[in-house]
């Protein structure tokens, strides 16, 4: 497998292009005072029909482009051609927000010359905001005009909210000698807490596998990815995760669990899980990355339990951002998680790329150098070391310190 570039773009047959059309407000550069209009809409589109599998939030409250992405894949089979994508606006708990939806789908459809079904959209942003219809009408003929194979960039971010950096990971893989392409871009900084999704995540490849794998291969991985990934505790009601694979490589097409489906699950994964780490590290306010990774775990959802609720404490998370080594926050957490294991088997290490320490053996406190953990909690990636001494099993959660910043960006955020 190698790492290559080309996010939505990188498997072949797949276009993409972004646009501002006036949902972002304009920023203004403090120094030059020059006004400045980033993208606030994408699109990208296959030369063939794909087949398509999705994940959605389990919020009970659904951005209305959720309910029109799922209706649509309901009734064209999980096929699917297009991608339209905006931010600032999520388009939820709006009287018109399914009206406008599926507005945005015919739009497309109309100016492809597609069937609407086959259109998947997704909407960012303030909810409870009108969304504005009149600057997507606008702005669909220019997204169909402009797209090109190279654009992913310009889709890429089209999507971003609150996001510092532009979020893309791309593979390559071979499947019986044929190379296939993988590649995804998300966003996400805030109102990050997975149930079945989380943000937006978009994924293209051109291997042929059939819609029913596809789903199981996306349900699966997002299970040990996205959904061990927390920023601040609130599942976002506009969580989607869609992928689409157009065949392009021209493969002998996955039908059955075997080598070539374990081999695309690894791909998929590997973007998977780059893409959370990077959501991860750009959380709101964040000045680290943390990574907790529980082993000797007796079995999966044990491990994804323990790390995640590590992952999840406001007061571990702030006293990273202190760098504190305040283990007993560790204990604590690891207390709560809603699974079996021994307190007193239990061992926790903190690793940055300034060293390792011991802070925790047999579910109690060891000696250590509080200078020597400051120092290795210093790093801007820290690692959490859990072994439960319980099994074989080992998972990993992802998310990031509570700053001052995440309160001052979400302080103001509708306004």
């Amino acid at each position: 497998m190698k790492i290559i570039d080309g996010g939505i773009c990188a498997a072949k047959g797949f276009k993409a292009s972004g646009t501002y059309c006036g949902i972002k407000k304009p920023s203004v550069d403090n120094i030059n005072h020059d006004i400045k209009h980033k993208n606030d809409i994408c699109l990208y589109v296959s030369d063939v029909v794909c087949n398509a599998a999705a994940v959605y939030t389990q919020n009970k409250v659904k951005g209305a482009p959720i309910l029109v992405t799922k209706a649509n894949l309901e009734k064209s089979g999980n096929k699917a051609i297009a991608v339209i994508a905006n931010s600032k606006n999520a388009n939820t708990c709006n009287a018109d927000g399914v009206e406008k939806a599926d507005r945005m789908c015919e739009l497309v459809a109309n100016e492809l010359n597609i069937p609407k079904e086959q259109v998947i959209v997704a909407s960012t942003g303030v909810i409870g905001q009108i969304l504005p219809i009149e600057p997507i009408e606008k702005a669909v003929p220019v997204l169909a005009k402009g797209l090109c194979y190279n654009k992913n960039l310009e889709a890429a971010t089209a999507i971003m909210t609150t996001d510092t950096i532009k979020k893309e990971y791309a593979v390559e893989f071979e499947i019986n000698g044929t190379v296939c392409h993988l590649g995804g871009m998300a966003k996400g900084s805030g109102m990050i807490h997975p149930n079945m999704a989380t943000t937006l995540n978009f994924i293209t490849t051109d291997c042929a596998i059939s819609s029913e794998l596809l789903q199981k291969a996306l349900s699966d991985i997002v299970k040990v990815t996205y959904n061990c990934l927390s920023i601040d505790g609130d599942t976002s009601t506009n969580d989607m995760v869609c992928i689409m694979a157009n065949g392009l490589a021209f493969n002998d097409e996955i039908t059955a669990e075997g080598e070539e489906y374990e081999t695309f699950k690894n791909a998929l994964y590997e973007v998977m899980a780059n893409l959370t780490r990077m959501l991860a590290k750009d959380g709101e306010g964040a000045t680290k990355l943390l990574e907790c990774i529980c082993s000797g775990a007796k079995n999966l959802d044990t491990a994804i339990t323990v790390a995640k609720s590590v992952i999840c404490s406001s007061l571990f998370k702030a006293a990273m951002f202190g760098e504190d080594a305040n283990w007993g926050r560790v204990l604590c957490a690891i207390g709560y998680a809603d699974a079996e294991f021994d307190i007193n088997k239990v061992d926790v290490d903190l690793r940055s790329e300034k060293g390792t320490i011991s802070v925790c053996k047999n579910g109690a406190g060891v000696e250590f150098s509080e200078e020597v953990a400051a120092d290795i909690l210093s790093a801007d990636e820290i690692y959490i070391d859990i072994n439960l001494n319980d099994g074989n099993t080992t998972a990993k959660a992802w998310g990031c310190d509570l700053t001052y910043d995440y309160v001052k960006i979400n302080g103001d955020y509708r306004t």
